[in-house]
């Protein structure tokens, strides 16, 4: 089998099992105010749902992929080490639980699979619109099976940028708030929808020229960063360097001219508004 044929192979098993995934999700969605859920910090949720989800995706893969690395947000995570060697797959089983669990239609099932540390296919289905935007490395990005791309818009005052909040950490709050102040003062408007991996599937899809985020899981982006780069876009921390799918980090991602445009909005203090100053 050649090595687009196993990215290939790869993205119809992930593929598969983000659709078991997104029909559990379905079925909670349908009996909200019975679901139990509990918090496991500020801001962040974990509901029967996730974990239902999570266990029937790992159901699929582990027979499929024996003795492969995981990192999933609820129930198996490898050691960094151990994800950057050989195969990793990256799961969020429910990205924007909140959303999910206030009826908001904005959640996603999330998977990726890294060789060496490097997104090799990549799948984000948004379960209400039941969208699915896939990547192999080399092989471009889709959406529902046709090809997408950036957006070609370069123009900071047509742009449309998406971001997410530091709900979880509100010692970031700061320093968001400064950045944001930056941004919204160069654009039309910024939008927050609560779901990293839909974010960078909208920068992929051309519906956001960029997108930026403090703080971000592995399981948030991997998937994501693979489909932008494969639609012609960029991905990096937001000072700039290359990302480690394996790490929590900082993301920013976009078209290349507005990549570099939201980078240097982010880090540079002329644009901070003047009671900043």
């Amino acid at each position: 089998m050649g090595i687009q044929q196993e990215r290939d192979a790869l993205l119809g098993l992930i593929t598969g099992a983000a659709e078991a995934g997104a029909a559990i999700i379905r079925e909670g969605a349908s009996r909200l105010g019975t679901i139990d859920w509990q918090s496991k910090g500020p801001g962040d949720f974990v509901s029967e749902v996730d974990l239902r989800t999570e266990a029937a995706i790992l159901t699929i893969l582990r027979p499929a992929l024996p003795g492969v690395a995981l990192l999933a947000e609820e129930t198996a995570s490898s050691a960094g080490a151990e994800a950057r060697q050989g195969h990793c797959v990256v799961i969020d089983p429910l990205d924007g639980t909140t959303n999910f669990l206030h009826g908001f239609p904005e959640y996603a099932v999330s998977i990726s699979v890294l060789d060496a540390g490097q997104p090799v296919a990549a799948v984000v289905l948004h379960v209400p619109r039941n969208e699915r935007c896939t990547a192999t490395l080399g092989g471009g990005a889709l959406v529902d099976g046709r090809p997408c791309r950036v957006s070609t818009i370069t123009d900071p005052p047509r742009a449309l940028i998406g971001s997410g909040f530091p709900a979880k950490d509100p010692h970031d709050l700061p320093v968001y708030q400064r950045q944001l102040a930056r941004v919204i003062s160069g654009v039309p408007d910024v939008r927050r929808a609560g779901a990293a991996s839909l974010d960078l599937a909208s920068v992929a899809a051309g519906r956001f020229e960029a997108f930026w985020e403090a703080k971000l899981a592995p399981w948030d982006f991997a998937a994501g960063m693979l489909l932008v780069t494969e639609a012609g876009g960029i991905v990096s921390t937001v000072e700039g360097d290359p990302l480690d799918p394996t790490q929590p980090s900082s993301v920013l991602a976009g078209n290349p001219v507005m990549h570099r445009w939201l980078r240097d909005r982010l880090r540079d203090p002329q644009y901070d508004p003047p009671h900043d100053r």
